[in-house]
């Protein structure tokens, strides 16, 4: 049997007929449609947040697993975390049908590989402490739920992300995630409504994990890598709002901490750039913690 993804929706029967103001507003509708499914699935987003966030506060990574647009997206979400949250690089692994060439050119082949991702499974080392997130919209890609059942046969935690319902991946995953967003406008092209509802999940699941792991304070991206002129000018009025400061006291504040701003805010209550460092790592990152220490 057809997964959903893969079935014919009559009510796009010659779409490539239309008028293209009518297609697009039925492409666009459907684009909706996948957003909108994704709300069923937010408890199951949380509790795979609740059970990873231990693991990682260990010093677990997160993994991604996933094959063709799947891959993708799943590259995207980890190569973001980084530069927005200052997660450590190393502590992203990518587990991709095709290695990274997959990324601008499409092997399809790949998604058939178990072998490799048996591979690709080892070579990351996961274990214990580590979070495997796998990605297919079937639920039923060969070189995805090998790399589950492989990671989950080392002891990580498995999380699975499919569009169809009674899907092997997510059978076999301790947390699985169904967004049910059925037949596409164009029968078979998971780039349109699963690979939305994909992208709006992974956004869900990090953020609320980078949030829980102490990388956002007052709703601001306190552990972001000032790398660009951009970014410091951001990093400074970050320090300005949350210390009431000025300009050039942000500033010098940021430059004694090496663009931390943690530090920097620390470091205008009154701490040297040295104790800042030292308080922040004594409450693992939490801005909250270290502020209450400093303010005693």
């Amino acid at each position: 049997m057809l997964p959903a993804t893969e079935r014919t929706d009559p009510r796009y029967h010659d779409i490539e007929l239309w008028p293209s103001d009518v297609a697009l507003h039925a492409l666009w509708e459907a684009q909706l449609g996948a957003a909108a499914a994704v709300g069923a699935a937010l408890p199951a987003i949380a509790a795979a947040v609740a059970a990873s966030v231990p693991r990682l506060e260990r010093g677990g990574r997160i993994a991604y697993a996933g094959a063709g647009t799947s891959a993708r997206i799943c590259a995207q979400d980890g190569a973001e975390l980084t530069p927005t949250f200052g997660w450590p690089a190393a502590r992203t692994k990518l587990l991709l049908a095709g290695g990274t060439d997959a990324l601008s050119k499409a092997r399809e082949g790949a998604e058939d590989d178990r072998d490799g991702a048996m591979q690709a499974v080892a070579a990351a080392g996961l274990g214990a402490d580590d979070v495997l997130f796998a990605v297919a919209a079937s639920g039923r890609t060969a070189f995805t739920c090998t790399c589950l059942e492989a990671a989950k046969a080392r002891g990580a935690l498995t999380v699975a992300l499919a569009n169809a319902a009674d899907a092997p991946l997510l059978t076999a995953a301790a947390h699985p995630i169904l967004v049910a967003t059925g037949a596409e406008p164009i029968a078979g092209s998971t780039r349109l409504g699963a690979g939305t509802a994909q992208k709006i999940v992974l956004n869900l699941f990090s953020t609320l994990l980078m949030l829980r792991l102490g990388h956002v304070f007052r709703g601001r991206m306190v552990d972001m890598l000032a790398t660009n002129a951009k970014l410091k000018a951001r990093a400074v009025r970050m320090v300005q709002e949350l210390a009431a400061a000025g300009a050039s006291a942000a500033r010098e504040a940021l430059s004694r901490t090496d663009w931390n701003v943690k530090a920097a805010l620390l470091v205008l209550r009154g701490c040297t750039a040295e104790d800042a460092r030292t308080i922040l790592a004594r409450h693992h990152g939490d801005l909250h913690a270290a502020l209450a220490e400093v303010d005693r």
